[in-house]
C-alpha cells in the first residue's frame, strides 16, 4: 500500500496515475473541493480518499503502508499565512518522518526549488550548506526549514526512515495542473493566451543587465518528474535531497516560442510590466545541477523543453478532454 498526500493535485495525480497503471493499491490523502479537481482522478480513482483532517487517525491505525510520498503543501508563493503555513509546510512533514521512521516505512518528499531564492548562495543540492541559502518567500522558506530540520535530525544521530529523499522541485509543467489559479504554470498561462488569438506575453526584465524575455528557468515535464519518483520506488537504497530539474536553464522567450511552435501560430510576444506583488521575490535564473541524482544511479534523459511543450499543447491542451 502506497500514500501518496496531495495525490489530487497536479505532481501527485500524475505520480498517481502511474502507480494506478502499476496496479498497486493506493490512499490518497487530498481535498477535491468544489472546482472541478476530482478530474484529476477520474482516469485511475484511488484504493481509498482521505480529507487532511482525518489523516492522523488513520495513520493511528498502523495502515501497512510501504512508501509515503509526501507532496501535499501550501505551495504558492504568495502565501501568507504564517501560522497555516508552518503547521502544513513543516509539522505535517516531521510527524510523518517520525511515524515513517517507527514504523520504517519509506518516505519521499517534496521540497522546492524556492528554497534557493535568488540563487546568490548557488543552487547545489544535498543538506551540507542549508544555511547559506535565503529563500524570497513564506513558501520557499517553510520548505527550507522542514530540510533543515531533516539535517538536524540526522546529523544527531535521530530516527530516520529506512529511506528518505527529497525533491527540490524546479519549474514543473504539464496535465492536470488546471485547478492551480495563479500558480498554474506559464507554459499553461501562454497556450491560453495564443488559444485566445493573442500574443504570449512576458514580463519585462526587471534588471538594467538583463533584457526583456532572458528570464530564465529550469523547466521540467512533469513526467520526468514522475519517472524519478518511479526510480527511487524501485531503488530503495538511494537516499538524499537531490535537485529535480533538467539541468539546463531556458529563457521565458524560448518557452513563448515552443507555445507558438506547438501551437501552430507564428511566434510572437508582447512584453508588460511585473505585477507590484513578485517584485522583489521574483526568480530570473534557475539551473538545477543534478550531479547528485545521476551519482546516485539516475540515468534516463530528461524531455527537452520544446518536445515536452509539444506533448503538453497537442496532446492534452489541445484535446477535448485534457486530464491524465
Amino acid at each position: 500500500m502506497i500514500l501518496v498526500t496531495g495525490g489530487a493535485g497536479f505532481i501527485g495525480s500524475n505520480l498517481h496515475a502511474a502507480l494506478h497503471g502499476r496496479g498497486l493499491e493506493t490512499v490518497v490523502v487530498d481535498r477535491l473541493g468544489t472546482e472541478g479537481k476530482w478530474r484529476n482522478l477520474r482516469n485511475h480513482p484511488p484504493s481509498r480518499l482521505l480529507p487532511p483532517e482525518d489523516l492522523d487517525a488513520f495513520l493511528a491505525g498502523r495502515p501497512p503502508l510501504e512508501v509515503v510520498f509526501h507532496l501535499g503543501a501550501i505551495s504558492e508563493t504568495t502565501a501568507s499565512d504564517g501560522d497555516l503555513v508552518w503547521a502544513t509546510n513543516v509539522e505535517l512533514p516531521l510527524r510523518l518522518w517520525h511515524w515513517c521512521a517507527a514504523r520504517g516505512t519509506r518516505l519521499i518528499y517534496a521540497s522546492s526549488a524556492a528554497t534557493y531564492g535568488d540563487g546568490g548562495a548557488g543552487f547545489g543540492d544535498g543538506l551540507e550548506g542549508l544555511e547559506r541559502l535565503r529563500p524570497l518567500n513564506l513558501y520557499g522558506w517553510s520548505k527550507h526549514a522542514f530540510d533543515r530540520a531533516v539535517a538536524r535530525l540526522l546529523a544527531a544521530g535521530g530516527p530516520r526512515p529506512p529511506q528518505w529523499a527529497g525533491l527540490k522541485f524546479f519549474n514543473v509543467y504539464g496535465p492536470n495542473e488546471y485547478h492551480k489559479g495563479p500558480m498554474i504554470s506559464v507554459v499553461k498561462v501562454k497556450h491560453d493566451e495564443v488559444a485566445a488569438g493573442g500574443a504570449p506575453r512576458l514580463f519585462r526584465s526587471n534588471r538594467p543587465d538583463l533584457a526583456d524575455g532572458q528570464q530564465r528557468r529550469d523547466f521540467i515535464w512533469v513526467d520526468d518528474v514522475v519517472d524519478v519518483m518511479l526510480w527511487l520506488l524501485d531503488t530503495p537504497g538511494v537516499a538524499g535531497l537531490f535537485n529535480l530539474g533538467t539541468g539546463r536553464a531556458r529563457s521565458y522567450l524560448d518557452l513563448a516560442h515552443a507555445v507558438c511552435d506547438a501551437a501552430g501560430v507564428a511566434r510572437r510576444v508582447e512584453f508588460i510590466d511585473m505585477p507590484a506583488r513578485l517584485r522583489g521575490q521574483y526568480q530570473n535564473f534557475t539551473e538545477a545541477p543534478m550531479e547528485r541524482l545521476r551519482a546516485a544511479g539516475y540515468r534516463a534523459q530528461f524531455t527537452p523543453l520544446e518536445e515536452g511543450v509539444r506533448r503538453y499543447v497537442r496532446e492534452f491542451l489541445a484535446q477535448p478532454d485534457p486530464y491524465r
